[in-house]
């Protein structure tokens, strides 16, 4: 998007940047050298307001600092209508970062804080580069467009020529850094990475860790491993800079990560390849991602009314600000609240349910009918958890695999306990789901948490079901006729799919959306069990999905981030921002069921 439309909302917007240490000491120096004028002092300052809260905070960019205060002055000179506050924190700078602060504290100004439309977007032109410029197309280099062996279960001619088309969109959405980024990083809240990568798309225009998982796997598919195998490099490249997997590959994320799903996407990188040295590279980079989910802050110990203890994982973000990708969204809600305390704490329950990719749904409040009861740091989430037990299980399987049997047993034993900490404490044998825990507020790693029946939620969510994606539990024939049962009757199957919840609150993890990755967990589960009934049902999620799918592709020209499944077609809707296209992994888990499942030559496709 260049700077003559600004005033829009962009699908190209991006950025983020882990500058260098030298890098950014260059650059906190310079500060420093001009802050005699005030003038870059109070650009990037903050107000004064402590850590209240008391929880962990890792300090963001005097760059990411600055593009809040320009997403502020753009609100007020442009006004509420498409205005996209994330399209101002993924600018990069022309020229330094105290020459620009200097040029906007000039810019004039009324009472409001607004500034001339013309003044302030010949400033945008002149001082920015714009969201997404720091991006270069990467053309694939395993792509072609017919793999040898592609999708083989697919006999209907009009839905191998859709799957094609899809499979097509992987080019569209394959780019690199920039070489600024990787010269400049300063410049930038892109941050630089090693290899290309896949975007989920429009205004996602950057690196996130859980959409990745489904992208591999549609990747898979279309039989470009090199692709995959990069994406993976550029994850592992994360852990070694940060510890841990950013929520995405932006300077702003730092704070924050998402889903663990890394272990997952090598170990299916290496069942379709026998990549042997990216296991071995990616072993030691797992077993510091499992180290930061467990201990700490995400660290929480269960205990059952006969003493055994049981740890558990929770969402928990290192930040009590506003998001600065939605800084004036945040501050909007955070107007209700009376205190300094109250605002850090609710800053924070807002990044850790960006953490947790389920932003936003009533799963993660206490008043359903209240954004501002965010509550998600007081909840042990079940999906979160059977991530962390794959987790365990993968590092087991590929330890044993490059012949390191002392970390093999290790992860084993840590996956048993986290097994039955999962069964005692989300498991209730009367709905046949496991249901999230709620657990006090403020409860910190070292206390311990009675298990009570009564702190387990009521409400159905699709991640009730999340567990039977695991062979540990898909495996049980007892547990999976207990799972079919229990969904069956949950309510939760629609004419076109899986819905994330029975609650219509108008947030985006909510009724009626439906979202790929939790169509894939769920019909992968149930066709990995041994129930005839239960493969059958997959099917049947599976074709309801790929079928909507196809028909809001036909008619729109693009897959879609999101889908309502009370209508087949229909595109899914809510949230803080317009519906996106692209759309990595719902590109992905089509090109997965269609793998899986395949289509008949006489079977129709479509909505009936």
């Amino acid at each position: 998007m260049r700077m003559a439309s600004f005033h829009s909302r962009s699908s190209n917007s991006n950025g983020n940047h882990p500058a260098s240490s030298f890098s950014l000491l260059l650059l906190f120096l310079l500060l420093a050298s001009v802050s005699a004028s005030g003038t870059v002092a109070k650009a990037i300052s903050q107000p004064a307001t402590g850590n209240f809260d008391g929880g962990p905070v890792v300090p963001t960019t005097p760059l990411v600092t600055f593009l809040e205060r320009v997403q502020e002055t753009a609100l007020a000179t442009f006004g509420q209508k498409d205005f996209d506050p994330k399209l101002y924190v993924d600018l990069s700078l022309k020229s330094n970062l105290s020459t620009t602060v200097t040029a906007f504290h000039k810019l004039p100004r009324n009472a409001t804080g607004s500034v001339l439309v013309p003044d302030f977007k010949e400033f945008l032109h002149e001082y920015f580069d714009g969201a997404g410029d720091d991006l270069v197309y990467a053309e694939p280099p395993d792509f072609v467009p017919e793999p040898d062996g592609f999708l083989p279960k697919v006999k209907n001619p009009q839905v191998r020529a859709w799957a094609l088309e899809v499979h097509a969109l992987w080019k569209n959405l394959s780019r690199r850094v920039s070489g600024s980024v990787l010269n400049r990083p300063e410049f930038h809240t892109l941050l630089p990475l090693p290899r290309p990568f896949v975007i989920p798309g429009s205004r996602f225009t950057e690196v996130y860790y859980w959409d990745s998982y489904w992208v591999i796997r549609g990747l898979l598919a279309s039989k470009m491993y090199m692709t995959a195998k990069a994406i993976v490099t550029n994850l592992i490249s994360l852990i070694d800079t940060y510890g841990y997997v950013l929520n995405c590959a932006r300077a702003y994320c730092t704070n924050r990560s998402q889903p663990p799903l890394l272990s997952a996407m090598v170990y299916d990188i290496y069942n379709r390849t026998g990549d042997l040295d990216l296991v071995k590279k990616a072993l030691p980079a797992l077993l510091k991602e499992h180290q930061f989910w467990n201990s700490g802050i995400h660290k929480v110990n269960v205990q059952e009314d006969h003493g055994r203890n049981h740890t558990l994982i929770r969402y928990y973000a290192m930040w009590n600000k506003p998001r600065p990708e939605s800084s004036t969204i945040d501050e909007a809600h955070a107007s209700k609240l009376l205190n300094a305390y109250e605002k850090e704490q609710f800053y924070r329950e807002l990044a850790s349910t960006a953490e947790s990719g389920w932003d936003f749904s009533t799963r993660w409040m206490r008043n359903t009918s209240d954004f501002t009861t965010l509550a998600i740091t007081s909840i042990l989430p079940v999906d979160l958890n059977i991530f962390i037990l794959k987790m365990e299980l993968d590092i087991a399987s590929m330890a044993q695999i490059v012949g390191d049997n002392r970390t093999a047993e290790s992860f084993l034993k840590a996956a048993q306990a986290r097994k039955q900490a999962i069964n005692s404490v989300f498991w209730n044998e009367e709905k046949g789901q496991w249901l999230d825990y709620w657990i006090s507020n403020g409860t910190s790693s070292q206390e311990c948490q009675r298990w009570k029946g009564s702190n387990q939620s009521n409400n159905a969510f699709a991640s009730n079901f999340v567990p039977i994606w695991i062979d540990l539990f898909n495996s049980d024939t007892c547990i999976v006729e207990k799972v079919k049962k229990s969904f069956q009757s949950s309510g939760l199957l629609g004419a076109a799919g899986i819905a994330t919840s029975l609650t219509r609150s108008g947030e985006q993890w909510d009724f009626p959306n439906g979202w790929a990755p939790l169509q894939h967990m769920i019909v992968e589960g149930l066709a990995k069990s041994g129930s005839q009934e239960a493969k059958s049902m997959a099917q049947d999620i599976a074709m309801r999905w790929i079928n909507s799918n196809y028909v809001a592709y036909k008619e729109t020209g693009a897959m879609h981030e999101k889908y309502d499944v009370e209508k087949c077609g229909e595109i899914g809707g809510g949230g803080e921002y317009i519906p996106q296209t692209g759309f990595g992994w719902s590109n992905g888990v089509v090109l997965a069921f269609l793998e899986e499942f395949g289509w008949p030559e006489d079977l129709k496709i479509g909505c009936n």
